[in-house]
């Protein structure tokens, strides 16, 4: 399994909006986004994340490990026991609810080594369209609570916005009374 070097919220890659990806997708794009893949599936493994130094993760995009393209991986199971396992090329949110929802426990990221505490507040439901490396198919995603989460924040690195440029700079956890807390 490759470790990827993970750029941090210093690296210029990571504030900058990625490239589309031209498909078909080429031999080295695809093994790269495999990698990734497994890449999160090795760091939410305890023993094996400590022995190589690596963080978990339930999502990683193209830009953290300097390739300024619009690819993201995803590799997590859901409280409800649906697994997530994707490969998305220039994904692209097609439709949003007007309600919107935040992560209790505020979001992290691989990209950025000290937690910055506060809501970010997201859209709840999300319909997302993209091109799967990993079924080689067209697919639409509809998506609520904390999997729609997880899919916008790695869709911001690809237009190179960092969660904590979310949170309100002056009240941190400002909590919006119509949006939805998810646990």
């Amino acid at each position: 399994m490759k470790l990827f070097k993970i750029y941090t919220d210093k690296d210029p890659v990571l504030h900058m909006k990625a490239g589309e990806v031209t498909l078909p997708l080429d031999k080295d794009t695809k093994k790269t986004i495999v990698s990734m893949v497994e890449y999160l599936k090795k760091s939410q493994d305890d023993k094996y994340a400590k022995k190589h130094g690596i963080r978990s993760g339930v999502g990683l995009a193209a830009p953290q490990i300097g390739i300024s393209k619009r690819f993201y991986a995803i590799y997590f199971d859901d409280t409800d026991g649906t697994h997530y396992e994707y490969g998305l090329v220039n994904p692209k949110i097609v439709s949003s609810s007007v309600k919107k929802g935040y992560l209790t426990s505020g979001e992290g990221c691989l990209s950025v080594p000290v937690d910055v505490k506060g809501y970010v507040y997201r859209y709840f439901k999300v319909t997302i369209e993209a091109y799967d490396a990993l079924t080689e198919k067209e697919v639409t995603l509809k998506l609520s609570g904390y999997p729609a989460m997880v899919f916008q924040h790695e869709y911001d690195h690809l237009d190179g916005i960092l969660y904590y440029e979310r949170i309100d700079k002056k009240d941190p956890f400002y909590t919006d009374p119509e949006a939805v807390p998810i646990e």
